[in-house]
Order: C-alpha cells, then structure tokens, then sequence
C-alpha cells in the first residue's frame, strides 16, 4: 500500500486581505518525485515554507511524517531544501560552508559532506570562495545542502535556477538517482519541461489554488 508521506488539508495562508493560499488540499506519495507547475507569485514557494513549518498557516494543516505541523512539531524531521537562493558565507570555501552547517546538527561527519558534493559536481578540497562562484555553482552547492544529511524528504523551489544545459541533465540524473533510493521529492518550477521530464505526478498552481495537473506514473 502506498504511503502519503506528506499530507495538507484546506491549507490557506493569508497576508491582510491578501490570500495566497487557497485552501490548498492534496496527499504526496512516498518514493514519488512530485512537480509544481506555476509562475512567479502563484503560491508555489509559500505552500513549500508552510510544509517546511518556516512560516504558518492561516487555517487548515499540514502533516509530515506522521507530525502536524505547528502541533508535533514546529519543523519537520528529515526533510532537505533548497526555498530562494541558497545563502552562504561569501568568504569561505563551499566545504567549509557545508562544514559549519553540519556542526548545527551533529549528525554527519566530513565523507557524509565531500560525498553530497561530489554528487552535485563540485570538487570538496577546492579552495575556491563562494563568492567567486558562478551562480549554476552556489546552486550545486545549495542542492549538496539539501542533500547531505540524507533526509528522507527533498523540497526544491526552482532548482534548475543559474544551471546551464550539462547542469540542469546532471541535476535531472541525481533527483532520478535520489527518486531510486525511496527519496520524496518536490520540486516547483516555472518550467514546464523539467517538471514533466521528472515528476511522477504533476500539479499546475494559479492565484494561491493547486490542481493535479498530470500523472505521468
């Protein structure tokens, strides 16, 4: 039987008058990578926040793994991602950055990190700074973050953003790859193709309301 690892229900977030979430409900399925279709604004990046437990929820809830958020929880376990740009310390190299992130938690050790590097296509004794990295790069790297700690949960808004052509192939190879070690996988975009190329189920997102759009499985 398959399990929803992540469940909302009449989830709707509100800014003053401003709705943009709209009674947003929908079940995502363990082991499935699962695509959000949306422009800029349509709600995309605030539903992933409120799954995350960053920002609340107005009314309805939100379940991962089990815990309500808000209620059980106020940030769910095992859960990576990447929400905006990925920020990093300008004047450290991308390993150190990624050294001082996993020092938070204490659960992995320097091989758990070179590894999650390697995987995305950066070189972990590089000496080079953030800062004099390319934007397709400091995206690599926020994936590697996302990546790490081997979360059973992986949330990407826009994780194509900066790759150019071998790095968004590379990047589609690596959520396949996560997909077939039971990873969940969400990941919203404003492009249509890498949604479809991708994701199992496929959800379109307009004005804060979310619809199936697509089954691909």
């Amino acid at each position: 039987m398959n399990k929803n690892i992540i469940t909302v229900r009449n989830a709707t977030k509100s800014f003053g008058e401003e709705t943009v979430l709209q009674d947003v409900t929908v079940d995502f399925e363990q082991g499935k990578i699962h695509g959000i279709i949306g422009r800029n604004g349509s709600g995309k990046t605030m539903l992933f926040k409120c799954i995350c437990g960053l920002i609340a929820l107005s009314s309805g809830e939100i379940i991962v793994n089990g815990k309500k958020i808000g209620k059980d929880t106020d940030v769910p376990d095992q859960v990576g991602m990447i929400i905006e740009s990925p920020g990093f310390l300008p004047n450290y190299s991308g390993y150190g950055n990624l050294r001082l992130l996993a020092s938070i938690n204490h659960r992995i050790k320097k091989e758990a990190i070179c590894d999650a590097m390697e995987k995305v296509g950066l070189e972990p004794e590089s000496k080079k700074h953030v800062r004099k990295y390319s934007l397709g790069m400091r995206q690599r790297l926020g994936i590697a973050q996302a990546i790490m700690e081997n979360p059973e949960i992986l949330i990407f808004d826009e994780p194509f953003n900066g790759l150019d052509n071998q790095g968004v192939e590379d990047m589609r190879e690596l959520f396949l790859s996560l997909k077939e070690e039971g990873k969940t996988i969400l990941i919203a975009s404003h492009n249509a193709e890498d949604i479809k190329i991708l994701c199992d189920y496929v959800y379109s997102m307009e004005a804060g309301k979310l619809m199936l759009h697509e089954k691909n499985i």
